[in-house]
């Protein structure tokens, strides 16, 4: 039996370097290598100062900025650690609301999200990635459809003509990836900060 438990031992610890040190360390080290940029997990600067990362979206709740699609992650309840509460984007909890459609919550929120918004911009069709959230909650991303929606609010609250926020807008939209890859999308980061640069009064 001691013959047999060796061999396995041997093989348990190789494998145990191989796959659990070696190779992780390879691909790391490659990977700052090759995309220095997005292995130190595409953040995004401003004046010098880190603002978000291009990849986690972020909540805006300012009628002055793009907001992205909601998210349905949560946070332990300061109160109640046996709770959860609402926390936008919370990216140390991604995970989608798991509410089907024959849920009275859902239905609830989204009705509340379609009354806002048809308020914000009477006599236009909301863009359905502004009522219902991503998969994870904390997608950076909304449809160039969704981002014109709310043109007329930034512009009302900047004290601009809608033509050069939309213009902002228009110049942030990004295509598929590789001309077929997804759908164009634009970074609500990103346009927000766009917005904060090309809008300065």
């Amino acid at each position: 039996m001691l013959a047999s438990f060796r061999p396995a031992l041997v093989l348990f610890v190789l494998l145990t370097a191989i796959t659990g040190l070696a190779y992780p360390l390879a691909m790391t080290g490659l990977a700052a290598a090759l995309f220095p940029g997005k292995a130190a997990g595409s953040l995004i600067t401003r004046d010098g100062t880190v603002v978000g990362s291009s990849l986690i979206g972020q909540s805006f709740t300012s009628p002055r900025y793009i907001h992205g699609r909601p998210s349905a992650t949560v946070a332990a309840d300061p109160v109640d650690a046996t709770r959860t509460v609402p926390s936008a984007y919370n990216a140390s909890n991604s995970a989608g609301s798991n509410l089907g459609p024959t849920s009275a919550a859902l239905a609830e929120r989204v009705k509340g999200d379609l009354a806002t918004l048809t308020a914000e911009n009477p006599g236009a069709t909301v863009p359905v990635d502004l009522v219902t959230a991503s998969g994870s909650g904390l997608d950076p991303d909304i449809s160039p459809e969704a981002a014109l929606f709310q043109v007329p609010r930034v512009a009302r609250a900047r004290g601009v003509s809608e033509d050069r926020v939309r213009a902002l807008v228009t110049a942030q939209v990004e295509d598929r990836t590789l001309g077929l890859l997804g759908e164009p999308r634009v970074n609500v980061l990103a346009l927000n900060l766009a917005l904060d640069a090309g809008l300065r009064q």
